[in-house]
């Protein structure tokens, strides 16, 4: 995973959140002895990030990390979405329009460090883009048509065309049966829920109305896309290591720390 232009001086942003229906209290979840929140930010501090922020609804969570000596701040509980809750923490930490933001999801307590720098660096060096994320290619089959696993296609730029649940791009001559037969090639892409921001589109973007696209597919990233915010994509090489969202997650990402 490439690192070396990686810019430093940008913000680390993980929101968290308590209320979780498949795993309630899922950021104080132990792993290893520690929350995940905590893991998850100590992943962050071994990227090129100034500072990494815990953004957090319950002062439960603000506790646990200051026990660790984590930065957290406490935001409202009534944020309907992840990037609301970026919003809120942008304007307390008070970061000018350009500063650059990563929001790095609460449940990936495995996160390569040098994937932050790249989608980092990535929104450094194309000022035309208000977001970045990152993809890699598919390599199972039965991910490429799993609505569960988002797909991204690309312009020739690397910038977003679509994000979809949908097998995508459709593969017109690779179906057998009602289904399709193998992967495309080149590989489809899987979108990897990572994203980096500029702190000023982030302040607007929960100004923007919601997209019919976005309240299709359960995707916000469309509704950037659909106003005409272009997102640029880092191709990361590996798949990073496992979320959690599911107790099953949990003891996955527990045995793999315990090891």
């Amino acid at each position: 995973m490439t690192t070396a232009s990686a810019p430093t001086g940008f913000t680390v942003v993980i929101p968290a959140r308590m209320a979780s229906s498949r795993l309630p209290n899922k950021p104080l979840a132990d792993i290893a002895g520690l929350p995940m929140v905590v893991r998850v930010a100590q992943r962050a501090l071994l990227s090129h990030a100034s500072q990494v922020v815990v953004a957090a609804d319950d002062e439960r969570i603000v506790q646990a990390c200051q026990a660790h000596g984590i930065r957290a701040l406490l935001t409202r509980q009534d944020h309907v979405s992840g990037s609301d809750r970026l919003a809120e923490a942008c304007q307390l930490l008070g970061l000018p329009d350009d500063a650059v933001v990563v929001n790095v999801q609460g449940d990936e307590p495995l996160i390569h460090p040098g994937l932050i720098n790249d989608v980092a660096g990535l929104l450094a060096q194309r000022p035309e883009a208000s977001m970045s994320t990152a993809a890699h290619a598919i390599a199972h089959l039965e991910e490429f048509t799993n609505p569960n696993v988002v797909k991204v296609v690309l312009d020739a730029r690397q910038m977003a065309l679509y994000f979809s649940r949908a097998p995508i791009p459709w593969w017109r001559d690779g179906q057998a049966d009602g289904g399709f037969k193998s992967l495309p090639s080149p590989a489809p892409l899987r979108h990897v829920g990572i994203y980096g921001y500029r702190a000023g589109f982030l302040r607007l973007f929960p100004q923007l109305p919601p997209a019919p696209i976005e309240k299709m597919e359960s995707l916000e990233q469309l509704r950037a896309m659909w106003h005409g915010h272009p997102i640029a994509v880092h191709i990361t090489p590996e798949a990073p290591g496992p979320g959690v969202d599911t107790p099953e997650d949990l003891a996955r990402v527990r045995a793999l720390l315990t090891a």
